[in-house]
């Protein structure tokens, strides 16, 4: 079976399961808690959409759209980094401009484009359970990309058929807000490519990915996130070293911006670029700095007064 076709079978899947959640009979388990206690939903797990390099479990709200706007400099140190640089300022690895929007509350379409590799990245973001107060203990979203490179290929043979072009990620995200102030999440996750560094690097990659949010303040939170590739599907001896990509951040909320100020070892933005390819290693002066914009626009107005935005 080729990998366009599991990804479509993987990707209905995940549909079917999202409106199974959300089309079952009124004395269903979910209807029942979302109709008859929606006030006893765990709001904002995480404060936005993403979390350093990882996805959260938020979605958007109907009818929003987030304008993000993400910048991965260069090393900090290292033989590529130091003053000779501005410790890494004055080189981008990656630059990163995408939109979000709510179709539902639940369901979140993406599209977005990085500088590495020009890749264009679609994507299909569907929570189909959320934690209640006094019930479903977990947040469970499903997170399925699709990306396209559409740089010009290296050499004449780089790109033999346009498929060669795409990759493929598979994504459950499960969270819960353990306390007011303290939010974790686990991710499994499948990423699908063709084009590899080596013949024994595996076209296909599983890696498990931990996240974690803490609430310094009221509107400040630390935030951090981790995949766990090598160790798993991906072997040892390879012609480079891969390194596991590791962000640190602080998010600062204003309003309906949200800032974020970040340290990651991963030179690239999205998963189908970072889970396979970091290079860098936070031991060698690998890390470097980046940031996140978000701004959040309500393109409709609701006509329900009790509805409120579930990141802002």
């Amino acid at each position: 079976m080729s990998r366009t076709k599991l990804f479509i079978y993987l990707f209905l899947i995940i549909v079917l399961l999202a409106l199974r959640a959300s089309a079952q009979n009124p004395d269903s388990l979910l209807n029942s808690l979302d109709q008859g206690n929606q006030f006893n939903k765990v709001e904002a797990t995480f404060k936005a959409t993403h979390i350093v390099l990882s996805h959260s479990t938020e979605t958007q709200k109907k009818h929003d759209m987030d304008l993000r706007i993400r910048h991965h400099f260069g090393d900090i140190g290292g033989e590529f980094g130091s003053a000779h640089t501005l410790y890494g300022l004055d080189v981008a690895t990656d630059l990163f401009i995408g939109l979000d929007y709510g179709v539902t509350d639940r369901l979140t379409i993406g599209i977005g484009r990085s500088k590495h590799d020009e890749l264009i990245n679609l994507y299909g973001k569907q929570k189909i359970f959320q934690q209640q107060e006094s019930g479903f203990p977990l947040n469970l979203t499903l997170l399925a990309q699709v990306g396209l490179m559409a740089r010009k290929p290296f050499s004449d043979t780089e790109f033999s058929s346009y498929g060669d072009r795409l990759s493929y990620f598979i994504q459950p995200i499960f969270s819960r807000k353990v306390t007011s102030r303290l939010s974790l999440a686990i991710m499994p996750s499948l990423l699908m490519r063709s084009l590899t560094i080596s013949a024994n690097d595996p076209e296909n990659l599983f890696a498990l990915g931990f996240a974690g949010r803490i609430k310094l303040t009221k509107r400040l939170s630390f935030v951090a996130d981790y995949t766990l590739v090598n160790g798993l599907s991906r072997p040892k001896n390879l012609p480079i070293a891969l390194y596991n990509p590791l962000g640190v951040g602080l998010e600062i909320e204003t309003g309906g911006h949200i800032f974020s100020l970040n340290f990651m070892n991963s030179e690239y933005i999205t998963e189908n670029s970072f889970i396979a390819n970091t290079r860098k290693s936070w031991e060698d002066g690998g890390v470097r700095f980046g940031f996140t914009i978000s701004r959040n626009f309500s393109l409709f107005k609701s006509k329900n007064k009790d509805t409120k935005s579930t990141i802002y």
